[in-house]
């Protein structure tokens, strides 16, 4: 394929610019991070806040836990999402088009009020906790470590299907021809032929899952209760010392920095050193299996995604009953709204803002980017697509923490509006963006920007007048998708946002952390429902343009 040239000035200055922008406000936050985890509070460097942090019993039992849900977590949605990746590719369950758009649903869904829903239902006066006790069957509560890892599989087994289903449906079929010629049976062939050959998919999707469940503190503040948990250590550290040196805070997030960008790092050194490419001749044909087979391989698939979605619906429900403090009451009742907009209907108006501003950054920002790093080949666009995919293994915990340190004085200061916020959003999204355009630029002939140049073009006229409108379904598209997906943000909002800023994943803390269980439903209902119209708006834009942009 013949690339631009990258001599041109357009391609140097989206470069730089990026790099700029990404080293003011991802590279240096984290720097100040790591650098006041080696000041102590007489502003002397030294060592003692690793070895008092890391030697204690609580804070190591905090690493051990959250390495056992997470590695449990990566296992179990692995273990799931593999065969139902399989089941929706090769074989003939019936409506694949909604289980599909119903796979991807809880991907953009908040996590945590899947979380705080099964608490609803099956914490320790649940609906469905109370049913089974009332029935002889020794059920205590969902809380702890299989509330965790269950929560983790239900929300994040979207990682590891999506993926891993174009991967299965990208096997060329004649390898599978091949192994049966020679005798092996379909299950052989299978364990030998395909599943070796998606491995890299199924890996990908493995590392967000074990990623996220490392870093993610809404799930683990709503379940973990008093087990210490680093995503919710790093957070409490933070609060109980930022009127000083945040040096605690700062060893818990190195620590946590240092574990998922080691896995990352693990995964690309095995993936370097195997190939996995084959020669797509024909696509896989959907096997023709026994009416039991496919009835099985149906129940499962359905039930799967059904099951995964019954949090979400226990909250539209549950948010219309009565609740007095944390005591939920079977009469139905408007009053938990009431309480809600009684309050403010600020929340609601800045979730709305940012992440709308959010997202209309990110993608001005991701775009150009992912433009740069797919049609012009250097080292400086490599360095600067490594840099933009970073924010995927950091936690946003972590990041707003370096966000406050940076940013609380000197010569910029951000702390306490609405546009650090907006930053740390964008930051966090971005390589969702630069991924979602590389994807689209890799559909679009690069021979037809290199007529529009041959025909007197600038660089900078064809990407805006050519190649953005050819990207346009799939970039709105993606639009859409981060701001679902911010206005549902909780891990760095918590950090950073003030008294007048607060949004909607907020409140559901706030009423979390007292006896507002009644608001906090409310609120989630409200946050779900508001993210609804945005997600069907989407599909309609995919089914549209025909673009899978997740």
């Amino acid at each position: 394929m013949t690339m631009l040239r990258p001599q041109s000035v357009f391609p140097l200055a989206i470069t730089a610019l990026g790099l700029g922008l990404l080293g003011l406000f991802f590279v240096y936050p984290l720097f100040t991070v790591f650098k006041v985890s080696f000041i102590d509070a007489q502003a002397h460097i030294t060592l003692a806040n690793y070895a008092k942090i890391l030697s204690k019993g609580f804070y190591q039992q905090a690493f051990i836990n959250s390495f056992a849900i997470g590695i449990a977590s990566t296992i179990g949605t692995t273990l799931l999402g593999v065969p139902l990746a399989y089941c929706v590719a090769r074989l003939p369950v019936p409506g694949k088009s909604a289980v599909l758009v119903l796979i991807a649903l809880p991907l953009v869904l908040p996590s945590f009020i899947a979380a705080y829903a099964l608490v609803l239902l099956l914490g320790r006066s649940g609906v469905m906790t109370v049913w089974l006790q009332a029935q002889g069957i020794p059920f205590r509560s969902i809380y702890g470590m299989p509330g965790l890892v269950a929560v983790y599989m239900l929300t994040l087994y979207p990682y590891v299907v999506l993926p891993t289903l174009a991967a299965f449906k990208a096997v060329d079929a004649s390898m599978e021809e091949a192994g049966q010629n020679l005798g092996a049976s379909r299950w052989r062939v299978f364990w030998t032929v395909v599943l070796p050959i998606v491995a890299p998919s199924v890996m990908s999707g493995a590392l967000l899952v074990l990623i996220e469940s490392l870093e993610n503190f809404g799930v683990a503040f709503v379940l973990a209760e008093d087990r210490p948990i680093l995503s919710i250590e790093v957070y409490r550290l933070f609060a109980g010392e930022v009127g000083s040196n945040p040096a605690s805070a700062g060893v818990l997030g190195v620590s946590l920095i240092l574990c998922t960008t080691s896995v990352l790092l693990l995964q690309r050194r095995y993936l370097s050193k195997r190939r996995f490419a084959t020669s797509t001749r024909a696509a896989p044909p959907i096997h023709k299996v026994g009416s039991a087979l496919n009835l099985l391989a149906t129940v499962f698939v359905w039930g799967t995604v059904l099951v995964a979605l019954v949090p979400f619906f226990a909250v539209l429900v549950i948010s219309f009953l009565e609740f007095r403090g944390p005591v939920m009451h079977g009469n139905f009742s408007v009053a938990n709204f009431q309480d809600l907009w009684n309050r403010s209907s600020r929340p609601l108006f800045n979730t709305v803002f940012l992440a709308s501003a959010a997202s209309l950054v990110a993608a001005l920002v991701g775009v150009p980017i992912g433009y740069v790093v797919t049609r012009f080949r250097s080292r400086l666009s490599h360095l600067l697509d490594m840099t933009a995919m970073m924010p995927f293994a950091v936690s946003g915990t972590v990041l707003g923490i370096g966000l406050v340190v940076a940013f609380n004085a000197g010569w910029l200061i951000l702390t306490g509006g609405w546009l650090i916020l907006v930053i740390a959003y964008c930051v966090r999204k971005l390589p969702f963006n630069v991924r979602a355009s590389s994807a689209i630029l890799h559909q679009i002939d690069p021979s037809l920007e290199e007529a529009s140049i041959n025909l007197g073009f600038s660089p900078v006229a064809t990407f805006f007048r050519l190649t953005v409108p050819l990207m346009l379904g799939g970039v709105v598209g993606g639009m859409v998708l981060t701001w679902v997906t911010l206005a549902a943000e909780l891990s760095s909002t918590v950090v950073l946002y003030s008294g007048s800023w607060s949004t909607m994943t907020t409140v559901i803390f706030q009423a979390l952390e007292g006896t507002g269980a009644g608001i906090a439903s409310a609120a989630s209902a409200v946050l779900i429902l508001t993210t609804a119209l945005p997600l069907l708006m989407v599909y309609r834009l995919l089914r549209k343009h025909q673009l899978a942009v997740l």
